[in-house]
């Protein structure tokens, strides 16, 4: 819970200076910003992938995790989910509306993606916070931009980070009980590897990847460090 509560201050910061500052922050220094953290990414998730003791296992579970995040459309399902929920409370109005609208893009735009659910996984299965602190810096600029241009509604989206977020940590940390050592190294080996994905297609948007489509592969990794020891 540690990593979603630092993400809840940062967004919450970034908010009260957005109301405040506005638009006086430049673009410039933004991007300076996310591609720092993306060079971060690609540093921490190196770090990660080196750890594994079984450079196969990490293959095999990017190749059927890949496999079954495309037969399942799970990329398409998040971006559907998230236009469809804007198309649904955005509306033309600008006054009644706006508020609702900053909400639900925040709200989208914070929980839906794998750097959310990979730290929120990694935070309670380990107590390692490194993803989601990333992951706030990010969130905290974004709600300073959109703070600016959408108002107040934006900071209430830390309810849906503290639901969302906060409910993947307690329900891996109950998971902790059967995930051994050697499953947790696979899995952060294989997160490591969605880590540079990433920032390669996100944050410094070299290269388009439809990463959310990778998520299988951090449930699949323990299932063969699993079936591997019982061979």
């Amino acid at each position: 819970m540690t990593g979603t509560l630092i993400n809840i201050a940062t967004v919450l910061i970034g908010g009260i200076l957005g109301l405040i500052f506005g638009s006086r922050f430049p673009e410039r220094l933004r991007q300076t910003v996310v591609a720092g953290l993306g060079l971060f990414t690609i540093g921490y998730g190196l770090l990660n992938f080196i750890q594994t003791k079984n450079p196969l296992v990490v293959l095999g579970s990017l190749l059927i995790g890949a496999l079954l995040g495309e037969w399942w459309k799970i990329e398409d399902g998040l971006q559907k989910l998230a236009i469809f929920l804007e198309m649904r409370f955005s509306g033309k109005e600008e006054g009644a509306n706006k508020f609702v609208r900053g909400f639900l893009v925040a709200s989208i735009l914070f929980c839906v993606g794998p750097m959310s659910i990979l730290g929120s996984i990694q935070d309670g299965l380990s107590g390692d916070y490194s993803i989601l602190a990333t992951k706030a810096v990010l969130d905290g600029f974004a709600a300073l931009a959109f703070t600016s241009t959408l108002g107040v509604g934006v900071m209430f989206s830390v309810l849906v980070i503290l639901v969302y977020q906060g409910g993947l940590s307690l329900l891996a940390a109950q998971l902790s009980q059967v995930i051994t050592t050697p499953m947790m190294t696979e899995m952060n080996a294989v997160g490591g590897i969605l880590l540079i994905g990433i920032a390669i297609s996100s944050l410094l948007e070299i290269k388009p990847m439809r990463m959310g489509n990778f998520i299988p592969a951090l449930v699949i990794a323990p299932l063969i460090v699993a079936i591997l020891a019982l061979i």
